[in-house]
């Protein structure tokens, strides 16, 4: 597809748009005062695929444990602020590589003049962030409730308070938890700016839910080319999100590496505990990120040998046993409790193979 094309802003040792890949977003739901925990939310998101971190910081306690955060981890790290501009002074103090502030809830003009100082004075990108739920009344009126329109007037109102105070290194983020209202905002916006964009439905809910809202309303502004980093909000573990951003990119052809699993539906011909060897296989190649590869998964004798033969490696099911097919050809008939450890088998060779 053809991406958009945007400023390119560094955020500590990464730099999203101008064409450069789409990077995954997430946020630890630990306190950022616990250092310890913290980090290893973090290290456990890296492990992931995360490549941007954000953290709460609602105190000055949280403020300075980013110098020690900063320390032990090897992504970006983004501080959220809300409220009180001190706390977006000091988080760039104590090494944040990007902020997010609504400007509109921080107070003062005099006040988002002195984050956007400390922002000039250590070249620390500022992502201008507005939610469908703290749009400004004045907009509500003006657009007969909340709409996309005038979620992208506010965003721009606020983008031009900080151009005009001379500071352009800016990152844009708008989101609803109305998926097509997202949509058509992000459209909108897309067509007024070229600063990058951080997409993503906020408040999308739970695993279930959550997921199914943010691959459709990703995947419409992703395929238009819109959007240089993304964050999956869930209601579930961090790790979650990541996963589900990872796998939105690679449907869409915007992210390779890692393996990619098929599997069919069950139905009554199925005679081998197909469920209980998708879901092991799904989890097992997690350790594969390294490769680029892709693994099916099929229950039965009809389409199995078939659609097996169109992956890289596959396996087709039978009563009890299954084949195993590697690059079109079967390689091996095994009782069904072997499928799935002669499969990692082939999974090491292709990685030995590879380097």
């Amino acid at each position: 597809m053809s991406r958009k094309a945007t400023k390119t802003v560094k955020i500590g040792s990464r730099v999203i748009g101008g064409g450069n890949p789409i990077l995954i977003q997430s946020m630890c739901n630990t306190k950022t005062e616990d250092i310890t925990g913290t980090v290893a939310q973090i290290l456990e998101l890296e492990k992931a695929g995360c490549e941007i971190i954000r953290v709460a910081v609602p105190t000055m306690e949280a403020a300075k444990s980013l110098k020690e955060i900063k320390k032990e981890i090897h992504i970006p790290l983004v501080a959220d602020i809300h409220f009180d501009y001190r706390l977006a002074i000091a988080a760039m103090e104590n090494g944040a590589d990007k902020i997010r502030i609504n400007p509109g809830n921080i107070g003062s003009e005099d006040r988002v003049r002195a984050v956007v100082d400390k922002a000039r004075e250590l070249q620390i990108p500022i992502r201008v962030g507005v939610n469908s739920g703290s749009l400004e009344k004045n907009l509500i009126q003006k657009y007969g409730g909340v709409t996309a329109e005038g979620i992208v007037e506010s965003a721009l109102d606020k983008v031009k308070l900080i151009e005009d105070m001379g500071y352009d290194n800016l990152v844009i983020s708008i989101k609803s938890s109305n998926v097509l209202m997202c949509v058509k905002a992000h459209q909108l916006i897309a067509a007024r700016t070229d600063y990058p964009l951080h997409v993503g439905i906020t408040e999308a809910g739970t695993l279930t839910s959550g997921n199914i809202k943010s691959a459709v309303g990703l995947g419409i502004i992703l395929n238009q080319g819109i959007g240089d980093t993304i964050r999956v909000s869930l209601t579930g573990a961090p790790v979650e999100e990541v996963k589900s951003a990872k796998l939105i990119l690679k449907t869409l052809g915007l992210k390779r590496g890692g393996v990619e699993v098929v599997s069919c539906p069950t139905c009554g011909r199925t005679q081998i505990d197909l469920i209980g060897l998708a879901v092991k296989t799904e989890t097992m190649v997690a350790e594969f990120d390294d490769l680029d590869v892709k693994v099916a998964v099929m229950g039965c004798v009809v389409n199995g040998p078939g659609e097996a033969r169109e992956a890289d490696l596959g396996i087709a099911g039978g009563v009890g046993e299954g084949l195993l097919i590697k690059k079109g050809e079967v390689i091996k008939k095994l009782p069904e409790a072997e499928l799935l450890p002669a499969l990692r088998e082939e999974l090491l060779k292709l990685r030995r193979g590879q380097r």
